[in-house]
C-alpha cells in the first residue's frame, strides 16, 4: 500500500462523426488530449471514505460567475466521494483518502468529469497496489458512455477519433450505467510539437452536463439530418486524419473547425444557435485572426478553441483577449501544448 499521486489534463472535443440512427454507428467522438488545466489528486488506503478537496476557486470554477462558484466546489466533492466509493467496491478495498489539489474548471467543455472520475479510480487502485483497468471500469463509474475521448486521453493522450456504438445498440437512451463498453479507439496520432492550442473560456454559466446534457443528446439524435453525417465523414477522412498525420496545422484547423460547425447544426434547436451564445462571437471574432487557423466550441461550450501553432502564439493570444473585450465578457485566455501521454501516477 502506498501514498499516490494522479495528474492528469484537459481535452478538447471538436464534436460527432454521426447523430443520425440512419447510420449504423452512433457518435464517434474526435479531438485531443491537452496540457492544461489539470486535475491533481493524492490518495491513501484508509479505512473510509474521505475527500478533501485544497484546490483553490480559481482551478475549480475558472472564470464562471462567482455566484455559480460555491455550488461547482459542493458537487466537486460529493462526485468525488461517489466515484471514490464506486472504486472501492469496484476494487474490494477498505476505504481511501483522497486530496483534490487541482480541477479542471468543471462543466466548461474540456472534460473534468471523466478525468476526475479515472484519476479517483487510479489513485483507489495505485493506493492498494492494483491495477486501474480504467476502460473496463470506466462504465461503472458511469464514465465512456457516448465518447470515448475522455478514456482514451486518460490512457494515451493525443489525437483521437473512436468508433462510436453500435446504433441498433445504443440509439437515443444510454444503457444503464455500467452495462456499455467504452468506445474504441479508431484512430491516434502524435500531436506534433509545434502545433499549439488558444483555450478561451468566458465567464458565462457552464455547459450542460448530467440529465441535461442527456435530454439535449436524445432530442438532437432524434431529429439529426444523415446527409450531415456524411459530410463529417468525408472531412475527417480525407482532410483531419491527413492534416494530423503528415503535421499540416492549418488545414488541420480548417477541417475541424468544419467539423464543429456542422455539429452545431445538429444542436441549433438545443443550444440557440450553432454555437451557444455567446460562444458564437468569440468563434467569429478568433476565426478573423491570421494566427488562428480554424476555431470552434469545444463539447458544450463555454471554452473556445483555436488551432495556432508556435510561431504566432502571441498573435494567438492576443486575439483571444480581444475577442473577450469586444463581446464585453471576462473570461481566461490560455495557449496549451498538446499531450502526448496518458496520466502520471507516481509515489506521492
Amino acid at each position: 500500500m502506498a501514498r499516490v499521486r494522479v495528474v492528469t489534463g484537459a481535452r478538447l472535443h471538436f464534436g460527432f462523426e454521426n447523430l443520425s440512427l440512419s447510420h449504423e454507428r452512433l457518435y464517434g467522438a474526435l479531438g485531443v488530449a491537452i496540457d492544461e488545466p489539470t486535475v491533481e489528486i493524492v490518495a491513501e488506503p484508509a479505512e473510509a471514505i474521505d475527500v478533501t478537496i485544497e484546490a483553490d476557486a480559481d482551478s475549480l470554477c475558472g472564470d464562471l460567475p462567482d455566484s455559480l462558484c460555491g455550488d461547482l466546489v459542493a458537487s466537486l466533492h460529493a462526485d468525488v466521494t461517489d466515484y471514490a466509493e464506486r472504486s472501492r467496491d469496484l476494487l474490494d478495498v477498505p476505504g481511501v483518502s483522497i486530496t483534490v489539489r487541482s480541477s479542471i474548471p468543471r462543466h466548461a467543455g474540456l472534460g473534468s468529469g471523466t478525468q476526475l472520475a479515472l484519476a479517483t479510480l487510479a489513485g483507489v487502485a495505485r493506493a492498494y497496489d492494483r491495477e486501474p483497468h480504467v476502460r473496463d471500469r470506466a462504465p461503472r463509474l458511469g464514465r465512456g458512455g457516448r465518447s470515448g475521448l475522455g478514456v482514451a486521453g486518460f490512457e494515451t493522450g493525443g489525437f483521437l477519433l473512436d468508433t462510436g456504438h453500435p446504433t441498433a445498440r445504443f440509439t437515443t437512451e444510454r444503457p444503464p450505467v455500467g452495462e456499455w463498453e467504452v468506445p474504441a479507439i479508431a484512430a491516434r496520432h502524435p500531436i506534433p510539437d509545434d502545433w499549439r492550442f488558444l483555450v478561451v473560456s468566458p465567464a458565462v454559466d457552464p455547459g450542460r452536463s448530467g440529465d441535461a446534457e442527456d435530454e439535449s443528446i436524445r432530442t438532437a439524435v432524434e431529429r439529426a439530418d444523415p446527409d450531415l453525417a456524411d459530410r463529417i465523414a468525408g472531412i475527417v477522412t480525407r482532410r483531419v486524419l491527413p492534416a494530423v498525420v503528415d503535421g499540416r496545422v492549418g488545414a488541420f484547423g480548417e477541417a475541424v473547425a468544419d467539423v464543429g460547425r456542422l455539429n452545431g447544426a445538429w444542436y441549433a434547436d438545443e443550444q440557440g444557435g450553432v454555437y451557444r451564445p455567446p460562444v458564437g462571437g468569440i468563434v467569429a471574432s478568433i476565426s478573423d485572426s491570421p494566427a488562428v487557423y480554424g476555431a470552434g466550441q469545444s463539447s458544450w461550450g463555454p471554452a473556445v478553441y483555436g488551432v495556432t501553432d508556435v510561431e504566432h502564439v502571441e498573435t494567438a493570444r492576443e486575439a483571444g483577449r480581444a475577442a473577450l473585450e469586444t463581446l464585453g465578457v471576462d473570461g481566461r485566455v490560455r495557449i496549451v501544448r498538446g499531450r502526448n501521454h496518458g496520466a502520471h501516477v507516481d509515489p506521492a
